[in-house]
């Protein structure tokens, strides 16, 4: 692929009472990450049947490496991390590349 792209789906859990604190937390990262060159969306999404779920879908210019060593070591990354040791217990990410997309055209992957 000539102008590779990766998604990352992210699930957090957070601690019980602290989900609110923490999507305040998230959507302030997701206004920062937002104005960086390589960022092409994110969708933050409440899990119906896990209340204390929230996840996250999102879709950058490069690859897994380049999201690696150029988005995870922006400074504003930093003060979010070590908020999160007080809002969540669990995080997973899945590291994806599309390879085919209907309806929204967000990918190159059509």
């Amino acid at each position: 692929m000539s102008n590779p792209q990766v998604q990352l789906n992210i699930r957090f859990k957070a601690k019980p009472g602290k989900k609110e604190e923490f999507r305040k937390e998230l959507f302030s990262l997701i206004e920062e990450m937002s104005s960086e060159k390589a960022f092409i969306s994110a969708i933050v999404s409440d899990n119906l049947d896990q209340p204390d779920e929230l996840l996250i879908y999102e879709t950058w210019k490069g690859t897994r490496d380049s999201w690696l060593d150029e988005e995870f070591t922006k400074p504003y990354r930093k003060d979010y991390e070590v908020r999160l040791d007080d809002l969540i217990v669990e995080r997973s990410v899945s590291w994806l590349q599309p390879n085919r997309e209907w309806g929204s055209h967000i990918t190159n992957a059509y």
